[in-house]
């Protein structure tokens, strides 16, 4: 993995996988998925980031799915 940004100001949770270039991207609800020319992903991008970072650590703790709405 290259990088996990947070930007508290946009409340942006970006995950670089990838310095490839960015060909295309795929969204689903607050995720945002960028992809090389390949296929092969290279950045998550997720709108609410901080909301999601909550509740994936309560959903470890507790034993449950993450649900992400």
């Amino acid at each position: 993995m290259k990088k996990i940004k947070y930007d508290k100001e946009t409340d942006i949770l970006i995950i670089e996988f990838s310095d490839k270039p960015i060909e295309y991207a795929e969204e689903e609800g607050p995720i945002i998925i960028h992809f090389a020319k390949d296929g092969e992903p290279v950045l998550l991008e997720i709108q609410g980031g901080k909301e999601f970072i909550l509740n994936t650590f309560t959903s470890m703790i507790d034993d449950k799915e993450v649900v992400f709405s």
